[in-house]
């Protein structure tokens, strides 16, 4: 269903929708009475499951913000060509957005219903405690408050990086414009319609609520069906990005130090990270987990977060899926596990230090003619001596092997759409050039089921913080403080983990110097190829989200259109890409400038 909103769609009493109630003595059906609930800490906790599964609104994690707007705007997936008729998807290729767009107006949307659901969780924790509560349910109060600010921080801090003038190129005096604020639920029509508050208060309301949540979340460890929960380190370490994105680098080297020093978290070894991406059980809530979002797979025909299960399960997987040979053994059969909507761009392969060139089909030395072509038995396949040299870069680690974390290979890697047989991964149908790298997604893609056939529905968990990002961002305090020892001692440990080694002992992988050649040198990258700080964000945190904020912040986005050149759902790949200096902000959404007269005059430089 479509949704137009506005930044307070919802007024007083109605503190959420599809709650635990009591249908007979509450009216309207929809919502709950706020002057009689919540009366019990199960009742406030069912208030708080909103803001929770608010992340996977199909705008947001569960269907529409990574695969169709963030891994487009940042070319990590391109578009197979089948998106002609989406302006809005191909916006997001081009980066050069409208106010009408889609994705936009959904994120905003999006990310103000978690900041609503908060609201909710305080207004009716203030409720309870003066009503209902007993002495013995101060502590679970307590929690609930902590869990509550710092999602609203979250929220937040995602609506003021990419709709805040924090970004602006060259602002002016007046570039100081923030994100409308709500610290509580509206109760007039009045309270709904506000201005945009400054960077500064929007910023300062961030950071004060990760500070309540660290305080009140403290001690507490959430084990079993609770694990998803935040908890103060959640709290602790996204402070510590906020004051990186603000440049208060040294109360953020004090908060990342913190995480690092005395979260008792650690680096996942790097089995745990290959399984971390593809719905591992084992993998769930790792050592290294600092924020994830807890994705349960459904079957019988769900359809994901738009079925019956909206908030337990994702579906970014439909437009990740990878490819498999077809079933008389050759590509042009080939077959997507979900709607393949995007592979990735070729572009990347490249720039994780790729330097074999492309494949060519062969005959395959080992067919047998006495059988039909099949998956198991194609007359054609990879050149031998290819495959070989391709397999023998990553076990002598001279293509760093975050590119097999995020991708598959055709003909080397195998994926089971069965959920019994593996399947060689082939190009996908529209990228079978023979000048086409061809690799499909694996990160947060389905590789062990076909999910058309599945629900569909997504199975790996989808993280909002590590601590491999914890890492990189207190080597940006460090860098940005003059400290550039402890600046390349973390991202070396970021890096020897990618590659297998021992993250604490000196490697031959190491760089040497914050100038360092990265692999992005193979690609010819005249910005990533010799900065290993933003090399190893890039590569880390690839189609997690997280590089578009990179981009914005450090104002790479000219050089990174220049760098890849072209989206393929944008006049076939034929037009040159450029970064225009407004798209460093999105647009405020039609749909909030229509409906909220305060904020009439208040849009984001270059956009009508």
């Amino acid at each position: 269903m479509k949704k137009i909103i506005s930044a307070a769609v919802i007024l007083a009493g109605a503190f959420l929708a599809g709650c635990q109630k009591t249908p007979s003595s509450v009216g309207p059906t929809n919502e709950y009475a706020s002057n009689s609930y919540p009366i019990s800490t199960d009742q406030l906790n069912s208030v708080l499951a909103a803001a929770y599964s608010e992340l996977r609104d199909p705008g947001l994690f569960g269907f529409q913000l990574l695969p169709k707007a963030i891994s487009n705007a940042t070319h990590e997936a391109d578009a197979g060509g089948y998106e002609s008729g989406d302006p809005s998807w191909q916006e997001m290729g081009a980066t050069t957005f409208t106010v009408s767009n889609t994705h936009v107006s959904d994120a905003w949307t999006g990310f103000y219903l978690g900041v609503k659901d908060c609201n909710a969780t305080l207004d009716a924790a203030d409720f309870f405690a003066a009503n209902y509560a007993k002495p013995a349910d101060t502590a679970t109060v307590r929690l609930i408050r902590g869990q509550a600010y710092c999602l609203r921080a979250y929220y937040y801090m995602w609506l003021e990086t990419i709709f805040g003038e924090d970004n602006v190129p060259n602002p002016t005096g007046t570039d100081t414009m923030g994100v409308v604020i709500f610290r509580h639920l509206p109760t007039t029509l009045a309270e709904t319609q506000q201005p945009r508050s400054s960077i500064k208060t929007t910023w300062a309301l961030i950071i004060s609520d990760l500070t309540t949540a660290s305080q009140l979340l403290t001690g507490q460890k959430w084990s079993g069906n609770d694990l998803g929960r935040v908890d103060a380190w959640t709290a602790i370490g996204l402070l510590g990005k906020a004051y990186v994105y603000t440049k208060d680098y040294a109360d953020a080297k004090t908060a990342l130090l913190n995480v690092i020093n005395n979260s008792g978290k650690q680096l996942m070894d790097y089995q745990t990270y290959q399984n971390s991406f593809i719905g591992i059980p084992s993998a769930k809530h790792n050592i290294e987990s600092l924020f994830e979002i807890n994705i349960d797979s459904v079957s019988n025909g769900d359809y994901g977060v738009y079925g019956n299960n909206p908030n337990s399960t994702s579906i970014m997987g439909l437009i990740w899926p990878p490819w498999a040979l077809g079933s008389n053994g050759t590509e042009a059969s080939a077959f997507n596990l979900g709607y393949g909507n995007e592979n990735v761009h070729e572009r990347n392969i490249k720039r994780f230090g790729y330097n074999l060139g492309y494949y060519t089909l062969v005959a395959n030395p080992n067919f047998n003619s006495s059988e039909p072509p099949s998956q198991s038995n194609p007359a054609m396949v990879m050149d031998p001596a290819y495959k070989a040299a391709a397999l023998a870069a990553r076990t002598n680690l001279t293509v760093d092997p975050r590119l097999w974390i995020n991708t598959l290979q055709p003909w080397c890697d195998s994926i089971m759409p069965d959920g019994k047989t593996w399947y060689p991964v082939c190009r996908p149908a529209f990228a079978q050039g023979a000048t086409q790298y061809g690799f499909s997604w694996r990160k947060y893609a389905p590789v062990f089921n076909n999910i058309n056939n599945l629900g569909p529905s997504d199975v790996s968990d989808i993280y909002l913080l590590r601590l491999a990002e914890i890492y990189l961002l207190y080597a940006e305090a460090c860098a940005n403080t003059g400290d550039n020892q402890n600046a390349l001692t973390y991202i070396n440990m970021v890096h020897r983990r990618a590659y297998g080694l021992p993250v604490n002992q000196a490697s031959s992988v190491d760089y040497a110097s914050l100038s360092s050649t990265t692999p992005a040198a193979v690609a010819g990258d005249p910005v990533l190829g010799n900065n290993p700080l933003y090399y190893e964000n890039w590569a880390e945190t690839w189609g997690e989200g997280q590089w578009w904020n990179d981009i914005c912040r450090w104002h790479i986005g000219a050089s990174e259109a220049a760098f890849f050149g072209y989206s393929s759902n944008v006049n076939g790949g034929t037009t040159a890409l450029n970064f225009p200096d407004a798209s460093y902000t999105w647009p405020i959404p039609l749909a909030e400038l229509q409906t909220n007269p305060a904020i009439a005059g208040q849009q984001n430089p270059g956009y009508n």
